[in-house]
């Protein structure tokens, strides 16, 4: 009896972004040799995707404006390693490399009172491994770095002065996956465990009782919500497909098991056809790894280098998931948006709308027209050709805002003008469009 398809997910790749890859080059030329670019990370959100390199350059594309700009990292030919977008005041980067050096750009904005001119900080000599997770304060001030080593730097940031000053915030045994902030609190998550570190009273507490009996890339966030430092909830990834709920202080409240969920058919996110061989090795025991909470209350996103997966913790349903599709490198999220890095250079992006139409779908609907007073987009397009004749192109302006609303009637407009030595007559024919006037003055 055949196999019955995996059912669908409301998420999807609606195109692949030719756009930005192509942006990109495949190779570059370093002296005498011709060296390949690789795509090592990735963050995204509704301005910019932000896009790390094998040659330390740093690819930042402008969603706004459809621009590429390039960032190097100076020196060495480093791997990028970690990327943090941040979108407050001023438009902030943060970049993390192989070697452990970290990078924080000021973009240039055109908007009045912002920046004008590129700046960039530099945090070296304090990673002693690869950075691996980094995290920003809400207003920029405060940025977070973990390496592989298991260290944590905390950089403060005074954008006004232009300072930029970083400390060794803490060492854990293992190396750092992830790292989420909110309300002066730090979530550190290993290897081994996650931990909350409040950065006022520099006090570390672990979550649960015990670390975990297997290490390995199981992350941590905070759930969003407008509360009070004590309310601050936490989601952590367990091994064997459990998720823990816990408070502030560390106490866990909640274990979910969530392996029953994957007892029925996954919904599988559908991909637009690519050419070549696809699928790739799954474990046989499916995990949950870094976690982040996704566009909907109580939906959770998490992944690692097999499988996405996007969870209702509400109503105990698998959203969708990608499994067997190869080496995911990095995912990113913002608003109904998911973005992933696979392979050597390739980028998915999934969602319940097609970029750049009601994108923002929590305030648009597919089919809703725009009309700008440059009638640019509107439903009702006029062409007007006017050789020296100023009442016709009034006449026209003023037609042109009560066209979709008239019944189609033919009419002869006679307009007399006094030249040198001519009258001129304009026959102005209104066709059976309730759209279109076509206004032809010849004098």
């Amino acid at each position: 009896m055949a196999a019955h398809p995996a059912p669908q997910s409301i998420l999807r790749e609606f195109c692949p972004l030719y756009y930005l890859l192509n942006a990109i080059p495949a190779k570059v030329q370093r002296g005498f040799r011709s060296v390949l670019v690789y795509l090592t990370a990735l963050d995204s959100s509704s301005d910019y995707v932000a896009v790390g390199s094998s040659i330390g350059m740093l690819y930042l594309y402008c969603r706004r404006l459809g621009h590429m700009n390039k960032y190097n990292m100076e020196g060495k030919c480093d791997a990028i390693t970690a990327v943090k977008l941040l979108s407050c005041f001023d438009d902030l980067v943060a970049v993390g490399t192989a070697s452990g050096r970290v990078a924080l750009f000021q973009l240039v904005s055109p908007l009045p009172g912002r920046n004008k001119q590129l700046r960039r900080f530099d945090v070296v000599g304090l990673h002693k491994g690869t950075i691996t997770a980094l995290a920003w304060s809400a207003n920029g001030m405060k940025l977070f770095s973990g390496d592989d080593k298991g260290r944590v730097v905390f950089s403060a940031l005074d954008l006004d002065q232009g300072v930029c000053k970083p400390v060794l915030l803490l060492e854990e045994p293992s190396g750092v996956v992830q790292l989420d902030y909110s309300h002066r609190v730090l979530l550190v998550s290993t290897q081994q465990r996650s931990a909350l570190f409040c950065t006022e009273g520099r006090s570390l507490q672990q979550l649960g009782t015990r670390p975990r009996k297997s290490s390995g890339r199981f992350g941590a966030c905070f759930l969003p919500a407008l509360c009070k430092q004590s309310d601050l909830q936490v989601f952590a990834a367990r091994p064997g497909l459990r998720l823990w709920r816990s408070n502030v202080r560390g106490l866990v409240e909640d274990t979910r098991l969530l392996k029953p969920l994957f007892t029925s058919q996954v919904p599988q996110f559908e991909l637009f056809p690519r050419p070549g061989p696809v699928g790739a090795y799954r474990p046989a025991d499916r995990q949950l790894g870094l976690l982040c909470c996704f566009f909907r209350e109580g939906w959770l996103l998490s992944w690692n280098e097999y499988s996405v997966y996007v969870l209702d913790c509400i109503n105990e349903v698998i959203v969708g998931a990608l499994e067997s599709s190869g080496d995911i490198v990095s995912v990113s999220c913002c608003e109904n948006e998911i973005f992933i890095l696979k392979g050597d250079r390739d980028v998915i992006r999934l969602s319940n709308s097609p970029e750049g139409l009601a994108s923002n779908c929590n305030t648009a609907t597919e089919g809703t027209t725009t009309v700008e007073s440059t009638a640019t987009e509107s439903t009702t397009t006029v062409e007007s050709t006017a050789t020296e004749s100023t009442p016709t192109a009034e006449s026209t302006a003023t037609e042109r805002t009560t066209t979709a609303e008239r019944t189609a009637t033919e009419s002869t407009t006679t307009v007399e003008s006094t030249a040198t030595e001519s009258t001129t007559t304009a026959e102005s024919t209104a066709t059976e469009s309730t759209t279109t006037v076509e206004s032809t003055a010849s004098g």
